[in-house]
Parts: structure tokens; sequence; C-alpha cells
């Protein structure tokens, strides 16, 4: 470790509220969990970058010149740097750095974006000329947005990003404008999942996202002022002779997401949480991506009811779906809920709600 090495750790997270809602313009809960991703590193003679991953088997090695040119697809180590690049961050040297993360991946707990936002964290600090002093976690969340997603075209919310960079709690909305809140509450043990099955994200999304953004503009030609923002549940019968059946039940169970994170969040404002209360949100709130959405797998379903049946008194699926992870609520029974899981042939890790991405050295 060199003397003038940085070091910067970053939370994944787990999506408490608005699986699926996000791209619908409506508000998520999410939080950051106890397992982390480190990068360490630090400036170093040459004009060079070199990652090493040793996790994973690979490394990433470029010359660092302005703008970077991509050569592959989500070149994100060279779109951070471009972007903090337009920002006016300066770099004169070369820089080595080493990743070191416990966050399960491509599973749902956005591996991907707490690398970024830990990988933009270190090259602030790092940086030979810096515009600002001292930068907000929620800042450096919308700078990994940018990198991310913006940078190149992709169809991602923010979610991910502001989440991992802000920890905690986050309550946030994306539309009319960007608009996100921490909670510093707090929550017992959670037991993550992972089933070891791979997401399939590209083919989730094009069912049922595309399926639901069809079903909103046939409700618009219908009454040019629906928004599913504000349709109350008394008025959804009002649409249904539109849609065919599956569209009918995507549909109800997109404003019953809505209305469960709205209890919730009203739990969060309080700051006192019902535990039994919260648990029964997460279990509604699982029943629509797994009936409606359809988003769960046999496996999954599985180790959700095993962790139920063994005193977890909410569990859901984590993330787009088709695969990845689950997590179980269980501020009691713990130990009981992760070996539930295990037998269903996931694999358990306890977590808490953490803090956002950190200076560590």
């Amino acid at each position: 470790m060199r003397s003038n090495s940085v070091e910067i750790s970053t939370p994944g997270r787990i999506c408490l509220f608005g699986e699926h809602q996000d791209y619908l313009g409506l508000p998520i809960v999410a939080a950051g969990i106890s397992r982390r991703i480190k990068i360490n590193g630090s400036k170093v003679q040459g004009g060079s970058v070199k990652v090493n991953m040793p996790d994973i088997g690979q490394e990433e090695i470029f010359d660092l010149q302005s703008p970077l040119n991509y050569t592959k697809e989500r070149d994100y180590f060279k779109s951070a740097i471009n972007i903090l690049t337009q920002r006016g961050y300066k770099f004169y040297g070369g820089i080595e750095a080493e990743v070191r993360g416990e966050i399960p991946i491509n599973s749902g707990t956005s591996s991907s974006s707490a690398l970024i936002v830990t990988w933009i964290h270190f090259l602030i600090k790092i940086a030979d000329e810096k515009p600002l002093i001292e930068i907000s976690q929620e800042e450096i969340g919308r700078l990994a947005y940018e990198a991310e997603v913006l940078e190149f075209g992709e169809p991602g919310g923010m979610m991910d990003q502001f989440s991992t960079a802000m920890g905690n709690i986050i309550y946030l909305e994306s539309t009319p404008t960007v608009k996100v809140k921490s909670y510093e509450i707090g929550l017992g043990t959670f037991v993550l999942g992972d089933s070891q099955e791979p997401k399939d994200t590209l083919n989730i999304l094009k069912r049922v996202k595309s399926g639901m953004l069809e079903i909103i503009q046939k409700l618009q030609k219908y009454n040019s002022s629906f928004s599913i923002h504000n349709i109350s549940n008394a008025e959804v019968t009002e649409y249904t002779h539109l849609l065919t059946s599956d569209e009918r039940l995507l549909f109800k169970s997109n404003v019953s997401d809505r209305d469960i994170l709205r209890e919730a969040k009203i739990m969060f404002d309080e700051g006192s949480i019902d535990n039994t209360h919260f648990g029964d949100l997460l279990n509604r709130h699982h029943l629509n991506l797994r009936d409606a959405k359809k988003v769960s797998t046999k496996k999954i379903d599985r180790m959700i009811e095993g962790a139920l049946k063994a005193g977890a008194l909410g569990a859901k699926i984590n993330g787009s779906g088709g695969g990845g992870c689950m997590f179980a609520y269980a501020p009691t029974n713990t130990e009981k809920v992760a070996d539930a899981i295990l037998k269903q042939g996931g694999i358990p890790y306890r977590i808490n709600v953490d803090f956002g991405t950190k200076v560590l050295i």
C-alpha cells in the first residue's frame, strides 16, 4: 500500500419498494446494504490507468488522455474520467488501483453502479485539479448516473447510483424533477439470498416495461388526462374494459405497488417503523412482482416461502428479476431464515442498512 493511497468504500443496494416503477416516472425507496465494494489506489508516474480486479480475474489498462475514446460497451472506467474532466477535474499523472468487493455480481444488488460510484469518488479524491474541495454523496450519485446511463444512452433509472452513493434509506423521485430524501431509520437485520440464477433483465424489461408503457399510451388515447401518478384504485375499473386480462393484471399491480410505497413512506416520514406492517408491505409488493409482472422464478419463490416459514416478517425479489437475489426482513429468527434460504439452494448473506460511499483512508 502506497503512503499516498486513497481507499473508498461503497455499499450495494436493495430496492425496498418501487421495483419496476422508476421507468414509469414513479418513485422508489431503496437502501444501501452492508455488502460493499472498495477501491484502493493512488497517483503514479506515467500517463496510464491500471485497475486490477482480482476477484473476477480481470484488469483494465488504458492511456490517460482527454477525451478518452470508448473501445467497448459500457466502458465505465473511461466514462467516469470523461464526465469528471467535463466538470473541471484534471488528471496529470498515472493511476493505479485495485478493486475488491463482497457484493454479489449480476444479482440485482447494484454491484456495477457501486463500482462506478466508488471509482468516481476515488477519482475526485486523487484529482490534480478540483473545481470543488468537497462534494456531496448525492452529487456523486448524479455523476455516476451520467457516467453509467446518459453517456451510453442506456434506458436505466437513477435508483442504483443514488442509493449506493447515499446509502441508508432513500426516497427518490425522478419526475418531474429529481428529488431525493434520505432516512436514517433503524431497521433490523435482513437476509439477502442469492439464487445463483442469472438475471433475465433484457427480456423482463421488454415484456414488463414495454407492456406497461403501451398500456399507458392506450389509456391516454382514451382519456388524455390519464396519469399513473394520480389515478385512484376506485377509478381503475373505469379503464379495465379497454385492456386484455394480462394488461389489466399488470395495470392494477402498478397502481397497487405505487400505493404500497406510499404506505411505507408514511412510516419513514414519521420515523417509526412497525416491523409487522413493514414486512407485510414487502410481501404484498412481491406478490405483485410474482403474479402480475411475472419477474420471479420458482427457485426464488421457494427461497421466499422458506424464509417466511422460518420466521421472516416479509420477503421479496430484488432487482429487475428473472433470477438474481431475494431478501427477507428478519429482525428476529435471522439464523433460521438464513438456513431456510440455504436449504433451497440459495446463498444467504446477513445484511443491515449501511452508510453510503465513504473515504476510509
